[in-house]
């Protein structure tokens, strides 16, 4: 090989070399992107989750008060209906 072949394949090396440095710098931005946004995904879906839980304590105790009342007022009715019919 010539002198002048042997610098253009260096040359061509060197700029291969430097677009897979830039590729990298590239990647670990998208990387550390990718990261941020799973903590705050993982942040929502722990609210959500927390919510979701909430709002079964607060179904499970309406819950316990008014189907007793509801009975109650079913109870009255048949009681009502009964006595004067």
């Amino acid at each position: 090989m010539s002198q002048f072949t042997e610098q253009q394949i260096l040359e061509i090396l060197r700029e291969i070399r430097e677009g897979q440095r830039e590729a990298l710098r590239v990647m670990e931005a998208h990387r550390t992107l990718v990261e941020e946004q799973i903590k705050v995904s993982r942040k929502t879906v722990e609210e959500s989750v927390g919510l979701q839980r909430l709002a079964l304590q607060r179904q499970r105790a309406i819950t316990f008060i008014a189907v007793p009342g509801i009975l109650a007022c079913i109870a009255a009715i048949a009681y009502l209906v009964f006595r004067y019919f």
